[in-house]
C-alpha cells in the first residue's frame, strides 16, 4: 500500500508548524548574580539563610564523620524553600547561596517548562533536573507555587489530568535529586502537602523592620546623586513597605527629577512616588490581604531628632 504523498506533505507542514510555534525549552545555568553581601535581612532571615549556604560545608561533617548517612540515606539532597511578602529578597537570597557555594545557578519560572501540548510539560521538567545535574548547578523554582500546587481532586477535564501528571513527574525527580534545590514563593499556602513533607527547610521573608528600612534607603540613594533625602524620616513614616517598593520608588522620583530638570532629588517627590506604590498596595488589599501598609504621623520634636541624627549619621 503506497503512501500519499499529498497527505504526507500535509502531516509534515502541521507537525513542522506545530514544531515553530512551540519555542525550544534551553535551560542555561547563569552565574549568580548576588551575594551575601547584597542583601539586607532582619538578622534572623539571614541567620536562616547562612544556615542554608554552609550546608555544603558541613555536609561531610554531618554525614560522614557523626554517621547520619546511615540514619539520612537518601537525604543528601536538601530542598529550600523561600516564602513570604512580595519584593523581600528571596530571589536575591537564591542567587546569594548559589555564589556562596561557588556554583552556577539554574533559575526556572513555570513559563519555561509549561506547554500546551500533553505530556511536553513533564519532559520539559526532567530536561531542567538533567541540566543541573549535568552542570552541577543550584535548580531555583522562582513562583514555585505555579509546580508544586495542590493536585486536583475531582478530575473533570483532560488539563486536570495533565495537572497531576506533572506534580507525580516532580515529586519523582525531587525524591532521585541528590543535590540542592531552592524554591521561592508569595503563596506557600498553596503548596501541596507532599512537596512540603519533601522540603528540608523553610525559611519566612518578613518585610522589613525599621533597621532594615534604613539600611535599605541608603542602599538605594546612589553617593553621586545631590539631594536633601532624610533617610530616618523616611524609614519610620513609611511601614510595610519591601526593598523592592523603596527601589521602585527612589528610581521613580529619580526620573520624574530628571524630567522636571531639577538640579536635585527633592525628598517630596520621593513621598510622593513610595505613597504612590502604599495607595496601589491598599487599593490591591481591598481584594487580596496581603499586604498591610501604612503612615506614621512624625511630630515636629521627632522630626528634628531624625534630622538631627541624620545629619551626625552623614559626618
Amino acid at each position: 500500500m503506497g503512501i500519499d504523498p499529498k497527505k504526507s506533505s500535509v502531516n509534515d507542514t502541521t507537525e513542522n508548524e506545530k514544531k515553530a510555534a512551540e519555542p525550544e525549552n534551553v535551560f542555561v545555568p547563569e552565574e549568580p548574580k548576588f551575594s551575601l553581601d547584597d542583601i539586607i535581612l532582619p538578622q534572623s532571615t539571614k541567620d536562616a539563610i547562612l544556615d542554608v549556604a554552609t550546608y555544603a560545608d558541613n555536609s561531610h561533617l554531618v554525614f560522614e564523620i557523626w554517621g547520619f548517612k546511615k540514619t539520612h540515606k537518601f537525604s543528601r539532597r536538601i530542598g529550600i524553600n523561600l516564602y513570604g511578602a512580595p519584593g523581600t529578597g528571596k530571589t536575591m537570597a537564591a542567587h546569594a547561596i548559589a555564589k556562596n557555594l561557588g556554583r552556577k545557578i539554574l533559575v526556572v519560572n513555570y513559563a519555561d517548562v509549561e506547554s500546551k501540548y500533553v505530556g511536553e510539560t513533564p519532559k520539559n521538567l526532567r530536561k531542567v533536573f538533567e541540566t543541573g545535574k549535568a552542570t552541577n548547578s543550584i535548580l531555583f523554582f522562582d513562583e514555585a507555587d505555579a509546580i508544586l500546587s495542590k493536585r486536583v481532586t475531582e478530575m473533570t477535564k483532560a488539563v486536570d489530568v495533565s495537572v497531576n501528571q506533572t506534580r507525580s513527574v516532580m515529586l519523582m525527580l525531587m525524591n532521585e535529586y541528590q543535590d540542592f534545590i531552592i524554591f521561592a514563593t508569595n503563596f506557600i499556602e498553596n503548596f501541596d502537602p507532599a512537596f512540603m513533607r519533601r522540603i528540608s527547610m523553610h525559611v519566612k521573608f518578613e518585610l522589613p523592620d525599621l533597621d532594615c528600612r534604613q539600611r535599605l534607603w541608603r542602599m538605594y540613594i546612589p553617593e553621586e546623586l545631590p539631594n536633601n533625602i532624610n533617610v530616618d524620616k523616611l524609614a519610620a513614616t513609611y511601614e510595610g513597605i519591601s526593598g523592592s517598593d523603596i527601589s521602585n520608588a527612589m528610581l521613580n522620583a529619580a526620573f520624574k527629577a530628571a524630567r522636571q530638570n531639577a538640579n536635585s532629588l527633592d525628598e517630596k517627590l520621593v513621598c510622593e512616588a513610595i505613597e504612590n506604590i502604599i495607595d496601589s498596595k491598599a487599593a490591591n488589599a481591598k481584594t487580596q490581604n496581603n499586604f498591610k501598609v501604612s503612615r506614621r504621623e512624625i511630630s515636629e520634636a521627632e522630626y528634628k531628632r531624625l534630622t538631627s541624627e541624620n545629619s551626625a549619621n552623614a559626618k
